[in-house]
């Protein structure tokens, strides 16, 4: 190969373009589609671990709460701020570190935000004091908050356009593999160790395999779409060739278009609300928002509502009474948790067929249909009780995967120009994530005052909401991300 430098004509090749491209081997063997290479499967599985240890940690403190109440002699605000002060830490993260990718590259904020886990997480199981338990957790939000945007980009920036919607849905299914990984922990910890401090050990779990991430991080391409928007093109041509290392090699050569090097927005909240960007802000955030209500709201205290509907034993005179409780719910809410895993895998299926905006407004309707069954299930008799009960967080459970909780996360990632794709996307996650602490300092007190049944009839207006507002923002966001902007001033579908 010569080493002679190479004058890059202007009508030189987009880093998508070279991403997209279907190889041509020696052999002329035709492809149908782009085959991954392996860097791009390791970048997609090292994102993979972002959204599992969310869903492992938020969702297993519905399970460890009855717990850790009892370790600590919490109150009822104490337990409110327990549930919600994690989720403050993702909306203070989404945007303080997630929108530091913008600025210091993609790959060193996905490094940074595990490190960030793992010394909070290590600080949380030898917690002494409800303080600094709160102070830990909060911690852990703000690596999680900085991963919702950083772990959707560094994929969706690595992988071709056909099949993005897809890789970032499968990454994000793991959220829902977290949630029952946590749930069959909490059963087996407890099984084995049935003590108060066991929600330690349910935490403790994480923190090897969270630093063997660490180090998987270290080894990966930084995105040449962040590089190129940053005006470092020969940066972005070393990375895109990395990043697309194949044998037999292909491209053989990368040279990229400088024309539109430079072309990046200055990182500020005012951007967003621009007359070019104002629509895409709103598609991302507002829809997201509602969505967390439910899907927070749900997700956990599902053991609490299980564990109350179902007879739990409300005389609890010992640790084994306490332990038996949480075992009981826990073990419902991994049933119900199997149908999160179902609805995203539905989601990957239908996600670049149907597109972006349908699903999620199917998905809000069919939250609501699920939460309304739910709520009527608390008029009937014990055994219709249970099933209904049962159908209904179902229902809820597979829809808010095929549809809002799956496809708000995938939209706040497309929506936005290179430029400020992770300030945006950590902006929609911040404002969302209100939702989430609103719903999770407020479900204790709530289902104290007003009850279960009024409390799920509000989530149906909430989603019905969800459904009319995402119809009224909609921007299609399927294909090529540098094509996607020029669209997103106009509705499509």
């Amino acid at each position: 190969m010569s080493t002679e430098k190479i004058h890059t004509p202007p009508s030189g090749k987009t880093i998508q373009q070279y991403i997209d491209e279907t190889p041509a081997w020696p052999d002329g063997t035709s492809l149908k589609g782009t085959p991954m290479t392996a860097m791009q499967w390791r970048i997609w599985s090292l994102a993979v671990a972002g959204k599992f240890f969310e869903g492992l940690v938020i969702f297993m403190t519905g399970i460890a709460l009855p717990l850790i109440v009892r370790d600590f002699t919490l109150q009822a605000a104490q337990k409110g701020v327990v549930t919600a002060v994690a989720l403050f830490g993702i909306l203070i993260g989404a945007t303080m570190l997630g929108g530091l990718s913008d600025i210091f590259g993609r790959k060193r904020m996905f490094i940074a935000e595990m490190v960030i886990f793992v010394v909070f997480l290590i600080g949380l199981t030898l917690s002494p004091s409800y303080l600094w338990m709160v102070i830990c957790l909060f911690g852990i939000g703000l690596a999680l908050g900085c991963d919702y945007p950083t772990a959707h980009l560094v994929i969706s920036e690595a992988v071709p356009s056909k099949g993005r919607g897809g890789l970032v849905l499968g990454a994000f299914a793991f959220q829902a593999v977290g949630a029952i990984v946590g749930a069959g922990l909490g059963i087996i910890i407890l099984d084995v160790y049935p003590e108060v401090d066991a929600w330690r050990w349910m935490y403790a779990a994480a923190i090897i395999p969270a630093i063997l991430v660490i180090v998987g991080r270290f080894f990966i391409t930084d995105s040449p779409h962040w590089l190129a928007s940053k005006g470092r093109m020969e940066e972005a041509e070393k990375e895109t060739r990395r990043l697309l290392k194949r044998v037999p090699q292909y491209p053989k050569e990368v040279v990229l278009n400088r024309e539109h090097a430079h072309q990046h927005q200055k990182v500020s909240p005012a951007v967003l609300f621009n007359d070019k960007n104002r629509r895409a802000t709103f598609l991302a955030a507002i829809p997201w928002f509602i969505q967390d209500l439910g899907t927070y709201g749900i997700g956990i205290f599902t053991p609490v509502i299980l564990a109350t509907t179902l007879g739990a034993s409300k005389d609890v005179h010992s640790v084994a009474d306490l332990a038996q409780n949480v075992m009981l719910s826990a073990k419902g809410t991994a049933l119900l948790d199997v149908l999160l895993i179902l609805g995203v895998l539905a989601a990957i299926f239908f996600v670049e067929g149907t597109g972006r905006i349908k699903l999620q407004i199917i998905g809000f309707i069919g939250c609501a249909v699920g939460l309304g069954l739910a709520a009527i299930s608390l008029n009937l008799p014990d055994g219709d009780k249970t099933i209904l009960l049962f159908a209904g967080f179902m229902l809820f459970n597979f829809m808010t995967n095929l549809g809002p909780n799956a496809q708000t996360y995938l939209l706040a990632g497309e929506v936005f120009p290179t430029s400020i794709r992770g300030y945006g996307a950590g902006f929609a996650a911040s404002f969302a994530k209100i939702g989430a602490v609103m719903t999770a300092f407020l479900f204790p007190i709530l289902l104290h005052t007003i009850g279960t049944q009024i409390l799920l009839i509000i989530l149906v207006g909430t989603s019905i909401l969800g459904a009319i507002l995402t119809w009224v923002f909609r921007v299609e966001t399927r294909g090529s991300l540098e094509k996607i902007e020029e669209a997103r001033v106009q509705p499509q579908v």
